[in-house]
């Protein structure tokens, strides 16, 4: 039992290591305030007092549109 675990192990490793390599970071989008007209650029939302405005983008300043 103890030597099964032990070959196990590697493979295990290997398939979360694959499976993060894969990942690609969250896109940035633009974001308007309700109550002044204020923008900025994050990736998730920042509360109810914003509304989406533009994006995707691929950088923080919100200037590189990314391709779909």
């Amino acid at each position: 039992m103890r030597k099964c675990k032990r070959h196990l192990l590697p493979f295990l490793l290997l398939a979360a290591l694959s499976a993060a390599a894969g990942a690609r970071p969250a896109y940035w989008h633009r974001w308007t305030s309700k109550v002044d007209g204020a923008r900025i650029c994050m990736q998730t939302p920042p509360g109810d007092g914003w509304r989406h405005s533009a994006g995707p983008y691929l950088d923080a300043r919100c200037t590189r549109p990314a391709q779909h």
